[in-house]
């Protein structure tokens, strides 16, 4: 079999993620995997009468990108139903869904999205109650914060539109992603979407036993359908942490784009709603924490989960819940060396005590970050929240990524998607320059990563989260050809202007899954 390259792309600006420096060479490829790689012109032992080249200039090449924390499911509610966004009114929405009502089966609820509920603001549910008495009417306003739903939908799902929020819409779960119809095509766009940003991996939150969504997965991975690599959690809010759902799930999934990828959970909540859960109490309540938190179960839950293999992920927010989880952690199996055995992870670490950042260096627990929340914030707002509830002497420790990097924790990119959409220019701008959306005065710009730290945790921290750090995270010879080409130089691109660049091109497997043209 020959050893000349199908494709080799060229580019002044190559960034490995095993290196720091970007270096100008070549990419080999053959089939799916990296034949050879380096600086300079390829061999010409390489080059066959097939070989075909790609000059990218001086546009940077990087490997394909992981994001850590997904969910899909809440973000194909915003899809779901007829779209309302163009109605002004309630009449116009209850017009709109009369017809829609037709056109679809009489055994199906009426679903919606869109409508904005600034302008378009329902009392209560009389409206939809007289035109739809039996059947279930679910209307999500964009932004899916709130919904408009009539009685029959209330009692069939068991939330209001004042608890509009995935863990109280559970029970809407199976008719959603049951629905394939609808799912599949939508699942389809999804990963389109998130090729189209340079991701070519996910780890996808599923509530409890996923509602069935797992044997569309197995159905899409059976007709080679998939150009993303999903990994799924569970997530237990409706029934209890279910051990022997995840050893069938192990089991079923061995192929190359679904795993299984062990346990989610939450701990604490926001520190602007007071639910962080805090090791000083709140400078505006005497309280630590809002909420209460079943601590023994999270720790049974783990512990659990960690004995029969497999990896559990946190979320916490507040510097007491950051140190409860690692004091969870720390009783899980360890090696020889003290770290931990099983890839337990913290998700979010908004304000964390430095003191628990060395510990998660020490233990090996992997740091699953958000690098563009500050996107969805301002700077006045957020420093005035920060001020009134912990006061800036603490707020100096918010999004630490600095301590996290110099304690050598592991960092790995997340989202929460649909909470933000995977964009890895514009998280430069926010976890390197430390910027808000509207620019100025960088915050906490002590705790900011470099750009070669940021790209290394989009896609070799991902791909270690994930276990696939032997196939994918790195450009390296004999490594899975998942490549990403942005539309100019990264490295060069002044930080306040880094958000104008986008991916131009991506691979998975060598091949093309998404291009711009």
């Amino acid at each position: 079999m020959s050893e000349y390259a199908d494709l080799i792309l060229l580019s002044n600006c190559i960034f490995t993620a095993t290196e720091e420096i970007p270096f100008s060479g070549y990419i080999a490829i053959k089939n799916d995997r990296i034949l050879s790689i380096g600086k300079g012109l390829a061999p010409t032992e390489l080059i066959g009468t097939n070989t075909k080249y790609l000059d990218y200039g001086n546009k940077t090449i990087t490997p394909g990108f992981s994001d850590v924390h997904c969910f899909f499911t809440g973000y194909s509610v915003g899809f779901v139903g007829i779209d309302l966004s163009a109605a002004t009114s309630q009449e116009d929405i209850l017009n709109s869904i009369k017809e829609y009502a037709k056109g679809i089966p009489a055994d199906k609820p009426i679903l919606g999205h869109g409508w904005n509920s600034d302008t378009i603001q329902p009392n209560g549910t009389d409206l939809l109650d007289e035109a739809f008495s039996t059947r279930p009417v679910l209307l999500f306003a964009k932004g899916c914060e709130t919904c408009w739903m009539n009685q029959a939908a209330i009692n069939r799902y068991q939330f209001t539109p004042e608890t509009c929020y995935p863990e109280s819409y559970v029970r809407f779960l199976p008719d959603l992603l049951g629905d394939k119809d609808f799912i599949i095509p939508e699942f389809k766009r999804y990963i389109k979407m998130m090729n189209s940003k340079g991701i070519t991996s996910i780890k996808e939150m599923g509530f409890d036993d996923f509602y069935g969504f797992t044997d569309i997965l197995a159905e899409l991975e059976s007709e080679n359908a998939l150009t993303i690599r999903v990994n799924f959690m569970s997530q237990p809010v409706a029934e209890p942490f279910n051990l022997s759902y995840g050893k069938e799930m192990r089991e079923k999934f061995k192929g190359e784009f679904v795993r299984f990828s062990g346990y989610n959970q939450m701990t604490d909540g926001s520190i602007s709603e007071l639910c962080g859960d805090l090791k000083k109490p709140y400078s505006c309540a005497d309280t630590t924490c809002a909420q209460d938190i079943d601590w023994d179960l999270l720790a049974n839950d783990t512990f659990k989960a960690d004995t029969e293999g497999f990896r559990f992920s946190l979320h916490a927010q507040g510097d007491a819940a950051i140190s409860k989880v690692l004091d969870i952690y720390d009783s899980c199996q360890k090696d020889e060396n003290g770290k931990l055995i099983n890839r337990h992870s913290i998700t979010d670490l908004e304000f964390s005590d430095p003191t628990d950042l060395e510990r998660m260096g020490k233990l090996g627990v992997i740091a699953e970050i958000y690098p563009q929340i500050q996107s969805i914030a301002n700077r006045k707002d957020k420093l005035a929240m920060i001020e009134e509830k912990i006061g800036m002497d603490r707020g100096q420790y918010y999004w630490n990524r600095r301590k996290m990097a110099d304690s050598n924790v592991l960092l790995s990119c997340g989202t929460d998607l649909p909470l933000l959409i995977d964009d890895i220019p514009e998280s430069i701008y926010h976890a390197v320059g430390g910027y808000f959306p509207e620019g100025g005065e960088p915050f906490n710009k002590q705790n900011m990563l470099t750009i070669p730290e940021l790209l290394t945790a989009w896609s070799a921290g991902g791909a270690y989260n994930l276990y696939q750090e032997k196939e994918l995270g790195t450009l390296e010879k004999g490594k899975k050809a998942d490549i990403v080409v942005f539309d100019g130089n990264l490295f060069e691109t002044a930080i306040e202007e880094i958000r104008s660049r986008k991916v131009e091109v991506t691979f998975l497997n060598g091949r093309i899954v998404y291009s711009h043209e």
